[in-house]
């Protein structure tokens, strides 16, 4: 008789929260000028509502191998909006948390490259899972949650 395969708790529930990001297509998404940060459904462009503690919870508690996808918002003399972008798969594992520190220094390389009178601000998505977006899945995203809008002047 074979030995039956031990119980083990902690990579049961690693396997749900996994799977359940992916079928639900989690990202976190950050619009640095409009200090939104959220969760999205990133293949619907969507929020993921207040009720789904078990997704906020499998986002920030356990770390993953993340995919961002980082976008410098601009807006040309003649109105039209477009965006210089780069997707980038950091090497490791990190949690949620730690995800600001990695994305810093290509935010700045990326807003470097950028004319400074078009500049708007500065957006992220961040997919727990070795995804890659396109550049039109991704400005659905920014566009739905409007990135393009400035932030409102202080009176």
């Amino acid at each position: 008789m074979s030995q039956r395969k031990p119980y083990n708790h902690q990579a049961r529930l690693a396997n749900y929260y996994r799977s359940m990001l992916r079928s639900n297509h989690v990202a976190v998404l950050d619009i640095e000028h409009l200090e939104l940060q959220v969760l999205v459904d990133w293949k619907h462009a969507r929020a993921i509502g207040n009720g789904r503690e078990a997704v906020a919870t499998a986002v920030t508690e356990m770390p993953h191998r993340w995919s961002l996808y980082l976008a410098a918002l601009c807006r040309d003399q003649l109105g039209t909006a477009y965006m210089k972008s780069v997707e980038i798969a950091p090497q490791g594992i990190y949690k949620a948390a730690q995800l600001a520190e990695t994305v810093e220094a290509y935010c700045v390389e990326l807003k470097a490259g950028c004319n400074p009178y078009h500049f708007i601000g500065l957006a992220w998505l961040a997919i727990p899972a070795e995804i890659t977006l396109t550049e039109a899945q991704a400005e659905r995203v920014f566009d739905a949650f409007g990135a393009w809008r400035k932030q409102p002047e202080a009176a």
